[in-house]
């Protein structure tokens, strides 16, 4: 692993490296991106930029130095030899004082890049009872106040899945802890649109474009009950899911054209 905190390599990546008065430490007041790799190679870089600028902005914390974040890419993957890795990239408030107000500081820019392990050929879900608000100051940006994800996230590991699905609100389909979720119905593949409060995800954006498939929000009754599952996201690409909660379901032709459809196009992307 390498990391780069303020245009600084670090000797030690895992030592002290953050003041421990940054407001993205306590109060959560911090975005980031997360990067796939492959063959020392950062995929949709630019799009995962310009997410990364669309939530700050959405966070109040301002403009991006993308220059900065670029060097401090570049930085964290030269001379790693990364056949399958991740970059994550993550912006704070910076030093403030304690309480939930800002202080003055620049915001504090951290890059981190590691090897990761290959993602499973399919996965299991489950429902969460806990609800995303579509309507709150936060819906579709990718900040750090991710707690709620952890709790869902080990709620899902305790019983079998590798991720957790949420509802909104409203009671419609939204995403996971760390992906977005399409599905089949009569042949359709669908998936919910960015105001059920979901993430408006990098790999989603990409493969509805690739693809294709209708944006649309209803019940998560009818995605639980889909003829076709699968999930989609910078670390998994396109991956079935085989199970959602108690109910098992076959990988479909859908969801392996999907699939071969993201795998052709994928290359495309790569460096850029």
């Amino acid at each position: 692993m390498r990391a780069w905190v303020d245009g600084q390599l670090l000797a030690d990546p895992t030592g002290p490296a953050v003041s421990v008065v940054d407001h993205g430490l306590t109060v959560g007041d911090g975005v980031f991106e997360a990067v796939k790799v492959v063959d020392g190679r950062p995929f949709a870089l630019g799009l995962h930029l310009d997410r990364l600028q669309r939530s700050a902005a959405g966070l109040g914390l301002g403009e991006v130095d993308r220059e900065l974040v670029e060097a401090g890419v570049a930085a964290t993957l030269d001379g790693q030899d990364l056949p399958l890795g991740r970059i994550r990239i993550t912006l704070t408030g910076g030093p403030a004082p304690l309480g939930s107000g800002r202080g003055d500081h620049p915001m504090t820019v951290v890059v981190v890049a590691a090897p990761m392990q290959p993602q499973g050929a399919a996965t299991a879900v489950v429902t969460v009872p806990w609800r995303r608000n579509e309507h709150g100051a936060l819906a579709g940006l990718k900040t750090t106040s991710y707690a709620e994800n952890v709790v869902a996230l080990a709620e899902a590991q305790r019983q079998g899945a590798s991720e957790a699905v949420f509802a909104n609100l409203a009671g419609h389909l939204c995403e996971g802890t760390g992906s977005n979720v399409f599905y089949v119905v009569g042949g359709e593949l669908r998936t919910p649109t960015l105001a059920s409060g979901c993430l408006a995800g990098v790999t989603r954006a990409l493969l509805l474009e690739w693809y294709g498939g209708r944006e649309v929000d209803e019940p998560i009754e009818v995605a639980e009950g889909a003829d076709e599952v699968f999930l989609v996201s910078t670390t998994r690409d396109v991956q079935p899911v085989v199970r959602w909660g108690a109910r098992t379901l076959e990988v479909g032709p859908v969801t392996r054209a999907a699939a071969e459809a993201w795998r052709r196009r994928e290359p495309e992307l790569l460096g850029r």
